[in-house]
């Protein structure tokens, strides 16, 4: 979910390692950061929809990720995918590093872009 550079970055990864991916945006004008050779699925709407969900095969879904900008979305996409429907990994992007840790408490597999661009800068200040 959420096809902005990270998204659309992972997306085409994975897809060019043979996994099947569907990349779920609310704005579909985003697709086109996708590479042009990506051969997985592009649904418009919400990640948190169930319909869409169901439509894109949540069910039978080995992975789920969050990656809009949004830390609420992301959270309540992640929650549905990871308790709704079963889906075993789930990795959630989330902005404030306090919720990142709570979040990961609770099971869900987080990351913080905050805490990994603190931690690169403060690299790039501290090596010779």
């Amino acid at each position: 979910m959420g096809c902005g550079r990270v998204g659309s970055a992972v997306a085409g990864r994975l897809d060019r390692e043979g996994h099947e991916v569907i990349v779920i945006d609310i704005d579909p004008s985003q697709f086109h950061r996708l590479p042009a050779d990506f051969h997985g699925q592009k649904l418009a709407g919400s990640g948190f929809d169930h319909r869409l969900l169901l439509s894109a095969g949540i069910e039978q879904a080995d992975a789920f990720l969050a990656l809009t900008h949004g830390d609420n979305r992301n959270v309540l996409a992640s929650q549905i995918a990871k308790h709704l429907y079963g889906v075993e990994r789930v990795v959630t992007r989330l902005y404030d590093p306090f919720r990142a840790e709570l979040f990961q408490r609770l099971g869900l597999r987080t990351f913080s872009p905050t805490d990994v661009g603190a931690e690169l800068a403060y690299s790039a200040l501290a090596s010779e």
